[in-house]
């Protein structure tokens, strides 16, 4: 299999944590997001979309949207799970999943910011308020999600890293740049830092990927 992304893509983050945590192997390929890499002729043949990630699997099929990515992941390969058992519980992990990857990341990645500056002629400083903003706004809903939750545990769903987890920590990366204060956060700075600790996780980190930049 080969995953198209781009290192500091917080979609492809969340898949190269699966792919980790799951111990399979692929090639890796990159799409320069600011340079407009994404937008050539041949990648959009294969997503048309025009969004990194893109697993290519080995009878040549192309998936698309990190989250269905995950999910054929877990149903392909299903150890370790990153979903619980009960179906409440994977319900609970999925809504939390949600919030970083619907709720957050669309409306503050690269291609909103862009538009907001050329469009409505938004500073640096103000595309960067907007993001911090949803950030925020996310983070809230997050950190009283799972605070007092007796099921949250070393992770945000009891002691093993589930999607959840692999959803929220490139998010945390993320609002690094932003300039978020994570100290209004400090259930999901607590489970970010464990999670980081995984080898998993530390291997997937853009700053370790062979496209990263300064």
């Amino acid at each position: 299999m080969k995953l198209i992304g781009y290192f500091r893509s917080s979609a492809a983050y969340r898949v190269r944590i699966a792919l980790n945590l799951k111990g399979i192997s692929v090639e890796h390929a990159s799409r320069h997001l600011r340079k407009g890499e994404q937008k050539a002729p041949d990648y959009a043949a294969i997503n048309p979309q025009k969004l990194v990630p893109a697993l290519v699997l080995d009878s040549g099929e192309v998936l698309t949207q990190s989250l269905a990515i995950l999910e054929y992941l877990e149903e392909t390969h299903p150890q370790p799970p990153m979903l619980p058992r009960d179906p409440v519980g994977r319900a609970r992990v999925r809504a939390l999943a949600l919030i970083p990857t619907a709720d957050i990341h669309p409306i503050q990645n690269l291609r909103v910011m862009g538009y907001l500056r050329e469009k409505f002629g938004q500073t640096e400083e103000s595309a960067f308020a907007w993001s911090r903003h949803w950030i925020e706004t996310g983070f809230d809903a997050y950190e009283a999600s799972i605070a007092n939750d007796p099921r949250t545990g070393n992770f945000s769903h009891g002691d093993q890293p589930t999607m959840a987890d692999l959803c929220l920590v490139p998010q945390v990366f993320n609002a690094a740049r932003f300039k978020v204060d994570m100290k209004k956060y400090p259930t999901i700075q607590r489970i970010y830092d464990t999670c980081m600790k995984q080898p998993a996780f530390d291997a997937a980190q853009p700053a370790r990927q062979s496209d990263a930049e300064a």
